[in-house]
């Protein structure tokens, strides 16, 4: 089986979620800005505005503020945290997109240029249409796409090289798709392609499981198959896998603070997502979310980047894509 798989360290997990805020809810905390590098409505800004009122809801710093700087599949954001150097209370939003964007957009700055602070949770991807789709099953679906693979417009919401194209590309691989032959149409975050999906723009979608709840709830998305290897509880969606699909692909999300800070700041900031992660809140938002705890912090967190960042390039080189 073709696996891309997190290495999820669940005994790592309680060190990184409270980085999002501060450290402690004492009057005159230092204000923490979270940067989202793509748009609202998609993974990160979900995961970023949830994080942080928790943090604030729950007194663990005064201040939690959120905002996105989109382009180049979340490069230009990278770009500008690397050139905050040593600047407090600055984080970003980040995974496995980000990782791959390096690549794909030739960016100067890199995740090594940062400095580590957790990892936060894993996802699966779906494949989704909307429900007035012809294609009621994953076969319907097959079926069209490998009659004419160039004519069937994928979208996804990340760059080439982030988790929604890496998967697209797996999941036509998997299903007998050439992935070069991939129309894959790329969208900044998951709001502008719920919009592409709903007008019928392209003809699937390939997305965070999270980032669709309210409208998979709601009977306006239909999910054909899920990239975990087990469904998802809440979730009444089929896996790749029991329908034939040879597949499982899971993507993940963590926070970065820029390069030179000192000691003492990164770990406030990785305590402070500690303190998140210790919450019924928390908890209760990765259920609602479909996400799994993968908490890992610090030094550990940039080994496991640097594991990601290799594997990306050696799947992107093998799937003729870079």
């Amino acid at each position: 089986m073709r696996k891309f798989q997190t290495l999820v360290a669940a005994g790592a997990a309680l060190a990184a979620v409270t980085a999002l805020a501060g450290c402690s809810g004492s009057e005159g905390d230092t204000a923490v800005r979270i940067m989202v590098p793509n748009s609202p409505g998609g993974g990160y800004d979900t995961t970023a505005r949830v994080a942080a009122k928790i943090v604030e809801d729950e007194k663990i710093n005064d201040t939690v503020e959120v905002y996105n700087l989109e382009g180049a599949g979340g490069t230009t954001g990278l770009t500008k945290l690397v050139g905050s150097q040593g600047k407090d209370g600055e984080l970003m939003l980040m995974g496995l997109g980000v990782v791959g964007a390096v690549y794909t957009n030739q960016s100067e700055s890199t995740l090594a240029d940062t400095t580590p602070i957790a990892r936060l949770i894993s996802e699966p991807d779906i494949l989704v249409v909307p429900a007035d789709s012809p294609y009621e099953t994953l076969d319907d679906l097959v079926e069209e796409w490998t009659a004419a693979p160039g004519d069937f417009p994928v979208g996804g919401g990340s760059s080439p090289g982030g988790p929604d194209h890496l998967a697209a590309h797996l999941a036509a691989e998997a299903v007998g798709v050439t992935p070069t032959d991939v129309n894959y149409v790329v969208y900044d975050g998951g709001g502008p392609l719920l919009a592409a999906l709903l007008s019928g723009e392209v003809e699937l979608g390939v997305s965070g499981l999270g980032e669709y709840k309210d409208q998979i709830q709601a009977g306006q998305l239909r999910v054909l198959g899920v990239t975990s290897g087990e469904r998802v509880e809440g979730f009444d969606a089929p896996t790749l896998t029991e329908q034939g699909v040879d597949l499982e692909f899971t993507n993940w999300r963590g926070l970065v603070a820029p390069p030179g800070i000192d000691d003492e700041e990164r770990d406030r900031l990785v305590q402070l997502v500690e303190e998140m992660h210790e919450t019924g809140a928390w908890e209760d938002a990765m259920a609602e979310n479909g996400w799994t705890d993968a908490m890992l912090t610090g030094d550990e967190f940039g080994d496991y980047m640097t594991e990601q960042d290799e594997q990306v390039q050696g799947l992107l080189s093998e799937l003729g894509l870079v």
